[in-house]
């Protein structure tokens, strides 16, 4: 802008200049996260043996299965689900817009038992303390390291988006615009359109429904391959 002002005389210099390194760039933040599909089918059999509450066992099932933002999935109030059609739909504060989320028959069947507990509240996965508030937000990290994860060096709450976008594309085949609608980024189209939350939403139903069965079969100890490979994935 200041640039155009000098060429145009409208001042003489440009002192965002002076700025530039100023201000340092963006750190980008990478989480733990877990990606070989042996280890990823060891670390599900180790829920079954979680001793803490039984909504943090919950949470703890549905963080790889949904791969939402950890805040997204300790806030989420039933008020947000619809599951007779196996549908999530909430406000991303990140970015201000409604994200709808594909519930897996597995994620149903998790929820449906959950709610016997929680339903008569608004949270889904309500305080140990006091139920009108929801868990701890260091509770899925907790219950990781209580199942003898490194949360900074193997697996974090938040991992588990890493975890879904990876496995999604390289061994099942997802497309990445379909993944990425799913993580809730913004990814513009050709029309300019960062966002919608019913794009691709049919793709996205099939693949959620994928990645539970891909799971469970990594979670029963199941031989996995590789789409197109014709080899077990190792």
């Amino acid at each position: 802008m200041f640039r155009y002002g000098i060429k145009e005389g409208h001042c003489k210099t440009d002192p965002a200049r002076d700025l530039v390194g100023a201000i340092p760039p963006a750190q980008t933040t990478h989480f733990a996260s877990i990606t070989e599909s042996t280890k990823v089918g060891e670390m599900l059999r180790a829920f079954d043996g979680f001793t803490g509450t039984f909504p943090v066992l919950c949470a703890l099932r549905l963080a790889p299965l949904l791969f939402v933002r950890p805040g997204e999935l300790r806030q989420a109030q039933w008020s947000q689900f619809d599951l007779d059609k196996c549908e999530w739909c909430y406000l991303v504060t990140k970015t201000g817009t409604e994200h709808l989320v594909p519930l897996s028959t597995q994620s149903v069947a998790i929820l449906r038992e959950l709610h016997a507990l929680s339903g008569a509240g608004r949270y889904v996965f309500p305080g140990a303390r006091d139920r009108k508030r929801p868990m701890s937000e260091a509770a899925i990290n907790a219950a990781l390291r209580r199942l003898g994860h490194d949360t900074r060096t193997e697996i974090t709450g938040h991992g588990f988006r890493a975890m879904a976008r990876t496995i999604l594309h390289e061994e099942l085949e997802q497309k990445p615009e379909v993944i990425e609608h799913q993580l809730a980024h913004t990814v513009p189209d050709n029309l300019g359109t960062a966002y919608n939350r019913t794009k691709f939403i049919e793709e996205r139903r099939v693949m959620m429904q994928k990645w539970a069965d891909y799971l469970d079969r990594l979670r029963l100890g199941a031989r996995v391959i590789r789409i197109g490979s014709g080899r077990p994935a190792t």
